[in-house]
């Protein structure tokens, strides 16, 4: 199947075929709905697959968690926006329930969801290049991020600061405010987004498209700013963004965006769980977080570091801290052993470290992520502000040093904060930006018989580690919330969040009444939903 080449996509980007003005929204424009062409005028028509199709296991299985399997009536491989529009204006008529699928990482439900009639597959909608007249770089909604940093850094030496897994898509990454390696050094993905493009439903029931920017004059701004953190698949389906630094001034793309470090030093420590004590466990992630803590401002040589300390269970040999920071820095192999060495300190168990050098869109273009047969899963998440206490240690420590679990489980702690916190809570729909840390609790297995005893494993652990907060991590306190883009129904439960807050509030915080504002005006009739979606004020 042929698709659109970068030249092909920014011909028709600005103006969608001719019919969509910037922050205007347009009616369906009927014939461009079911084909659009190449450079080389060949037709790319929606395709429709159907469960009698051999291409529907392949589109069915693209979700990360094989605990979820999409079972639609039929789903419409799409290249443009018009095309889009069709679709949905298609499955609205029908009252087919819609989802859409970008990258495919969705670590729940969400996407694969049995009431979705049409799932919408945006894989074949990847062009990524520049527009001049915008000033700013389009990324089609379907494109990963390691399709993105390799046109961007190879052709303007640029990137955006988004997350190290390369095949995560675009799509539901930027729109629930995604992080990664440089968010340290350079904020929020959000704080680059310029512009989205929004396939919508209004009160009548027509799909529309239009363009929302962040120039405080545009009339849809606040569609825009829904997607700097509301989370995928609410409002609308998003078909391009546009890149621009806040700051950036010129016409020179190359200015435009941040420049990644030409190269990383990157190391991997080392505590194997055969020697490891509760103490030096306790000492390890005390030290992990408090390194951070004193290290939460932007403006230091620390700047570039990203680090993942990895508290994964027995059963998996050890706890790991990774870690990277600019190699081209001239201290930069100084400033790593003085990191490492602060989490280090104190603790008695022997470590073992390995280090080495990479271009860095060599490094951004490895998959850590993938976990071969362990591909069913459960995940949790939360940010912190402030160290875990004591209890909540004890707590980690008696589940992951627990050998008769067989499950491949454990929390992992990303680095945060720095440049994130410069921005102002409100200022986009990411409401957490004093944190330090991210956390991931997680675990993976083989066997679909044993998905209740895995699922139970870490509900329980996570229910006690915030036993003190209603077994959730409440906001504004030594936690603030949990990350939308570790979905976890469980928070919508009683059994599980008793707290008293509801988890809309864990998720985004004084900002939900805002976004129920945008539901409201953008997606009137409820179209696009999931079991955590916003609901209308």
């Amino acid at each position: 199947m042929p698709r659109l080449t970068r030249r092909g996509f920014l011909g028709t980007a600005t103006g969608v075929g001719g019919v969509v003005a910037l922050g205007t929204p347009s009616a369906l424009a009927a014939p461009r709905t079911t084909a659009d062409t190449t450079d080389s005028g060949a037709a790319v028509g929606t395709v429709t697959v159907t469960p009698s199709d051999p291409r529907y296991l392949d589109l069915t299985q693209r979700g990360y968690n094989a605990r979820f399997v999409a079972r639609p009536d039929q789903i419409r491989l799409v290249h443009s926006t018009a095309q889009v529009v069709a679709a949905v204006q298609e499955a609205v008529t029908a009252g087919a329930r819609i989802g859409v699928r970008g990258g495919g990482h969705c670590l729940d439900g969400l996407v694969d969801d049995p009431g979705v009639r049409t799932l919408i597959d945006m894989s074949e909608m990847n062009a990524v290049g520049y527009d001049a007249a915008r000033r700013a770089f389009s990324v089609q909604g379907g494109a990963t991020l390691a399709q993105v940093y390799r046109t961007l850094y190879l052709e303007w030496g640029v990137t955006i600061p988004a997350g190290d897994c390369p095949t995560v898509g675009v799509g539901g990454h930027v729109t629930g405010g995604g992080y990664g390696p440089l968010n340290r050094k350079y904020g929020s993905v959000v704080d680059h987004l310029y512009a989205v493009e929004v396939v919508y439903v209004d009160a009548s029931g027509t799909a529309r498209s239009v363009v929302a920017t962040r120039d405080a004059a545009d009339p849809n701004r606040e569609l825009w700013w829904a997607h700097t953190g509301g989370g995928g698949g609410q409002f609308g389906i998003v078909t391009t963004f546009w890149f621009r630094s806040p700051d950036a001034t010129g016409t020179d793309p190359a200015g435009l965006l941040p420049k990644p470090p030409h190269s990383l030093l990157k190391t991997s420590t080392s505590w194997a769980w055969t020697d490891l004590t509760q103490a030096d466990f306790t000492r390890i992630v005390r030290n992990h977080n408090a390194w951070h803590a004193a290290n939460n401002v932007p403006g230091t040589d620390y700047d570039t570091l990203n680090s993942a300390l990895l508290l994964y269970n027995y059963v998996q040999g050890a706890v790991s801290l990774t870690a990277q920071i600019d190699g081209s820095l001239p201290n930069s192999q100084q400033l790593m052993d003085s990191y490492i060495g602060a989490i280090a300190d104190g603790v008695s168990t022997a470590h073992a470290t390995t280090a080495h050098s990479t271009p860095w869109l060599k490094e951004s273009l490895k998959d850590h992520y993938d976990t071969g047969i362990y591909n069913r899963g459960k995940f949790k998440g939360a940010y912190l502000r402030k160290g875990w206490s004591d209890a909540q240690l004890a707590v980690l420590y008696r589940n992951l040093s627990d050998r008769t679990y067989t499950g491949h489980g454990g929390a992992i702690l990303f680095s945060y904060g720095a440049q994130v916190t410069t921005v102002a809570p409100d200022a986009t729909a990411l409401a957490q930006r004093d944190s330090m840390l991210k956390a991931n609790f997680l675990t993976y297995w083989t066997d679909p018989a044993e998905d209740d005893r895995h699922v139970a494993w870490l509900r329980a652990l996570y229910q006690d580690f915030y036993a003190a907060t209603g077994g959730v991590p409440l906001p504004d306190g030594d936690a603030d919330g949990s990350y939308i883009n570790y979905p976890d129904p469980d928070l919508t439960d009683p059994q599980w969040n008793t707290s008293g807050v509801p988890w809309q509030t864990l998720y985004w915080k004084g900002n939900y009444p805002r976004l129920q504002a945008v539901k409201k005006k953008w997606d009137p009739k409820n179209v696009f939903h999931h079991a955590l979606s916003v609901t209308a004020s």
